[in-house]
């Protein structure tokens, strides 16, 4: 299983990684729904290029699949904890940063088991 992530360096380009393959498209299908060429998916997906806001609308809409925005209040909650990791000490960051691993392996292990 690939992450996203590793694919899609934008926010844009992770959307349409996710649109595309969770209704099942090649970037060649999604390209001729939305009325674009598969170079200019393929661009929006590795971040080569961002897209405006009705762009990616319409290339979602290619997908069957629709933009929402919604306003909610700020949470700071991550920005708070990388601020605590820059504190620590590189020996600290270090374990931190080992022990994340493991669990994020741990959690990915489980997952495929269910």
């Amino acid at each position: 299983m690939v992450v996203v992530s590793e694919r899609a360096r934008t926010t844009a380009g992770a959307l349409l990684v996710l649109a595309r393959e969770d209704q099942g498209l090649s970037q060649r299908e999604l390209a001729q729904r939305a009325g674009v060429s598969q170079s200019e998916i393929a661009r929006i997906e590795s971040g080569q290029r961002e897209p405006s806001i009705p762009t990616l609308q319409r290339l979602l809409a290619g997908a069957g699949l629709e933009l929402r925005f919604r306003l909610a209040p700020l949470d700071d909650h991550d920005q708070v904890l990388a601020d605590r990791h820059a504190r620590r000490s590189p020996e600290e960051r270090a374990g931190q940063d080992t022990r994340h691993r493991q669990n994020v392996d741990l959690f990915a292990a489980n997952a495929k088991r269910s």
